[in-house]
């Protein structure tokens, strides 16, 4: 059997549940465009309900090949709208590829996307006055509320209810213990919109139960309505429902949980976090309005150390395939035709003029999206070509996508691959294609020069090899070995 067959049979063997949810996933490339227009058009504002989950590995649902465990509300998503199979997040790590999201602009524009991720300490965070998502959709008539994860600046300078959200309801940090509900500087860090909370529950689940509650009140209102559901799900640490005994031993611990964590629990992180997003589907048909819903789920970044990122390479922190690729669905009755595939390569950042475009919305003219328009790919419109760029601080990372080929340099070593033929990013064409490599690298070099530059202060995130056994070969964001070369005989 030919490699892109054994892909697309492994991951039909894992598709369940979604009905009509058409062909499993492929490589890159290897499908064509399966999507058509609906026969009916939508005729009003939709609600949007976006879903995203931390750090969760492109083949860590059903759909998407994973087959240990099942995510049945996630394929149903994909089962009654389309899914993209060459979608990546705006940066490998969570704070960056939430600022591209929620400006629509690449994150290296702000000075909060230079931090990778963002610290809970520093005074860097989302300007009030920047246009974003919710903001724009308030101006389209929308309410909004973001139900779980901010990460883009503490109080009292930043905050949701700052830049375009009605409500909240969640934590301001990068993670949370999922019963303690303590950040990584092990104080407590659960909200309703800026008043501190305490709660007793898995965060999970209390993050879904809020949302159904939001649906419902907005569904009330009789307004067009946006909610951003951000599940702490399956970030570390590795807590999956009643494990409140590894809450307790974490308690003043690095809750990157190095020391802990299976296979096991994080599949049962997933599925909880899964169930929730069910509840809140049911309540969208309980109410009437899943048809003129939008329902979007993806992650922020690729997957971490338990994560399932097959056919790629890589992980968080990483601008390999496996620290950018990531699910990305979206179901929408009345204008998508259910069980679709979409080609094209999109990002983050493409969320905002797309959304904002169903919405009758429109971006602000002093702060133009980078991301493009997704309508058309909804619609059954052909691939488009396009250039996306990235940079990663720690190891001194960069990578450009142009067509099916990639640029990407690692310290001080450069390759160029062909990630449709090659997802896992082993044969580098630098010295067969010397002109397009060297097209490419100059292009990101321009590309570069319009973003603000690195800055020496700023925190990147990494991982080294006395942290996990398989980054024997790491890099400090220098580009310098981790080690001095031997002596000269």
């Amino acid at each position: 059997m030919s490699r892109r067959g054994l892909l697309s049979a492994s991951a039909m063997g894992a598709t369940t549940l979604g009905a009509g949810l058409g062909t499993a996933l492929a490589p890159p490339g290897a499908q064509a465009q399966t999507q058509g227009r609906a026969p009916n058009q939508a005729t009003r504002q939709p609600n949007i309900i976006f879903i995203m989950a931390d750090d969760l590995g492109v083949a860590d649902v059903s759909c998407y090949g994973q087959r240990a465990f099942r995510t049945p509300a996630v394929d149903s998503l994909a089962g009654q709208g389309l899914r993209f199979l060459q979608a990546y997040a705006s940066s490998a790590v969570c704070s960056a590829t939430r600022t591209a999201l929620i400006t629509g602009r690449y994150q290296y524009r702000l000075p909060l996307g230079l931090w990778e991720p963002l610290s809970r300490t520093n005074e860097v965070g989302l300007p009030p006055e920047h246009p974003t998502l919710p903001s724009l959709l308030k101006r389209a008539g929308y309410s909004t509320a973001l139900v779980g994860k901010w990460h883009l600046g503490a109080l009292p300078k930043f905050g949701p209810l700052k830049s375009g959200y009605d409500r909240f309801w969640g934590f301001r940090g990068g993670t949370i213990d999922y019963y303690t509900h303590r950040g990584t500087d092990g104080k407590p860090d659960l909200w309703d919109g800026d008043l501190a909370i305490d709660q007793h529950g898995y965060a999970t689940e209390l993050l879904g139960r809020k949302a159904v509650e939001v649906v419902r009140d907005f569904a009330q209102a009789g307004r067009p309505f946006f909610l951003s559901l951000h599940f702490n799900a399956p970030h570390w640490p590795w807590v999956g429902p009643g494990d409140e005994a590894e809450s307790e031993r974490l308690k003043g611990k690095d809750l990157r949980n190095f020391d802990g964590g299976t296979l096991k629990t994080y599949g049962r992180m997933v599925v909880s976090m899964d169930e929730q997003i069910g509840l809140v589907l049911a309540e969208l048909e309980e109410r009437g309005i899943a048809r003129d819903t939008i329902v979007i789920f993806t992650s922020d970044n690729g997957g971490e150390r338990f994560s399932d990122v097959w056919p790629f390479n890589g992980r968080k922190t990483e601008l390999l395939e496996g620290g950018l690729r990531i699910p990305a669905v979206i179901r929408w009755p009345a204008r998508i035709r259910p069980g679709g595939t979409s080609e094209q390569v999109m990002a983050s950042m493409d969320w905002l003029p797309t959304l904002l475009a169903a919405a009758g919305g429109q971006a602000d003219a002093a702060y133009p999206p980078d991301g493009m328009d997704l309508l058309p790919a909804l619609d059954g419109a052909a691939p488009v070509p396009r250039r996306l760029y990235w940079r990663y601080k720690a190891n001194a990372q960069r990578a450009m996508r142009d067509g099916d080929l990639k640029y990407l340099k690692i310290g001080e070593n450069s390759f160029l691959f062909n990630v449709v033929e090659d997802p896992m990013e082993r044969a580098n064409l630098k010295a067969r294609q010397p002109a397009v490599f060297e097209r490419m690298e100059q292009d990101w070099l321009a590309w570069n020069e319009t973003m603000l530059p690195e800055i020496e202060e700023s925190f990147t995130e990494a991982y080294s090899a006395s942290q996990l056994a398989d980054h024997f070969g790491a890099r400090p964001p220098s580009g310098k070995p981790d080690l001095p070369p031997p002596p000269k005989r």
